[in-house]
């Protein structure tokens, strides 16, 4: 074969990532769905495990819409009205109403004047910061945030890069003052909720911070959050962490993934700044929008969000993550404080994190935990994940689990 040697090669990588245990291996198929029923939420199906059906834990849909009547009827109208593809990217061809219905829609929801759909969240924050940061620019990340702001920051190419330790504005306000020495423009970039901790940035002390330093700045100080964790399933109304912190950045990028249940990304900001991203960022241009069912699907979930009903499922999911929590504390288990549905419990080893993974597995429950060298020795966890389709017999199902494990 000619390319035998570079195969050889990557086995020889593979190997090295089992070696680490950085390995993900195979991963686990969804093959069916139970309806919930019996006080129960919904229970799933996976290839090789016959008919045991399992409750997921490891879900960013926190609001369960995906399974949603209303939700998927909207899909299917969408897709037997214009098809189940775009067909093209935008600018060629692609766009369908429904798409427009959306971007306006979300612009209303997040109070802006204008918003843009991505194939996805990462796509979204990929196809804004290269096109923002120029050679004359300074960016600085806390230490914690998502791989796409990572790689964005690798993309671009700024001309100062600084990266504080997670949450620490004293140490952010340094870079501020240090960058204002050298560069035309700031972008202060952060995760709203930080996916693997299910901690928040303080938006509200972030913002002050970065626009003290603005008239520093001949081309500004911005402020750029990802709120994918939090759009949906945090704040009063859903509006994520900035309506939490009172806070309201210049650009916000959102899922239709997690919370919404359906797919895609998306930025919100002044209109601007939408039509710029819209004319440059080659991961809007050149590449196909969600499906015009998809785009359907999304709107109807974001006016239940927007909505009593939605108001009453976000109840509900802060009062099965309080439940979880309380039970969690009973266990004596030590878990990050917080009030979103990201629900880390610490467990601090890598053999017991493996350990109580597979014993909850048999239990008929799917968790994701984390080992070093994914996070730092001595911070293995299981990250659990509540969402507003667990019942208190779900919850209490998982703590039952948890106990057992603890006695053995």
């Amino acid at each position: 074969m000619p390319h035998d040697r570079l195969q050889q090669k990557l086995y020889e990588e593979l190997s090295k990532l089992e070696a680490e245990g950085r390995r993900k291996g195979a991963e686990t198929v969804i093959v069916g769905i139970v309806a919930a029923q019996d006080g129960k939420g919904p229970r799933f199906l996976i290839a090789g495990e016959g008919d045991e059906p399992f409750l997921r834990m490891n879900a960013n849909s926190y609001l369960g819409l995906s399974l949603q009547a209303e939700i998927v009827s909207a899909e299917d109208e969408g897709v037997r009205r214009f098809g189940t593809g775009p067909g093209a990217v935008r600018f060629i061809g692609g766009t369908w109403a429904p798409h427009l219905s959306l971007e306006q829609r979300l612009a209303a929801f997040h109070r802006r004047d204008a918003a843009i759909v991505f194939s996805s969240a990462y796509a979204a924050m990929m196809g804004v910061l290269p096109i923002l940061i120029t050679p004359d620019t300074a960016v600085v990340s806390d230490e914690l945030n998502h791989n796409c702001i990572i790689n964005a920051i690798r993309l671009a190419r700024p001309r100062a890069r600084f990266v504080y330790p997670h949450l620490d504005l004293t140490v952010l306000e340094q870079n501020l003052r240090e960058a204002s020495t050298t560069c035309r423009r700031a972008i202060v970039v952060t995760d709203g909720i930080f996916s693997m901790r299910g901690d928040h940035a303080p938006l509200d002390a972030i913002a002050r911070l970065t626009y003290a330093y603005d008239r520093a700045f001949p081309e500004n100080a911005l402020l750029v959050v990802d709120d994918s964790h939090g759009v949906g399933a945090f704040g009063a109304t859903g509006r994520g962490t900035e309506e939490h912190t009172s806070a309201i950045p210049d650009i916000l990028v959102g899922t239709l993934g997690k919370a919404f249940g359906v797919n895609g990304g998306y930025v919100v900001s002044s209109a601007p700044i939408i039509e710029f991203i819209r004319e440059t960022s080659p991961f809007y241009v050149y590449s196909n929008p969600i499906a015009p069912g998809e785009a359907a699907a999304a709107l109807r979930a974001l006016n239940l969000v927007d909505s009593e009903a939605g108001r009453n499922r976000l109840q509900h999911l802060r009062a099965m993550t309080v439940r979880f929590r309380e039970g969690l504390s009973r266990l004596k288990l030590e878990a990050i404080p917080g009030a979103h549905p990201i629900v880390p419990v610490m467990i601090r080893d890598t053999a017991r994190t493996a350990a109580l993974v597979h014993h909850l597995r048999q239990h008929g429950i799917l968790a994701t935990g984390l080992n070093f060298p994914v996070v730092p020795r001595g911070n293995e966890e299981i990250r659990f994940q509540i969402c507003a389709d667990h019942t208190p017999a779900d919850i209490d199902h998982v703590l039952e689990t948890l106990k057992s494990f603890i006695k053995s």
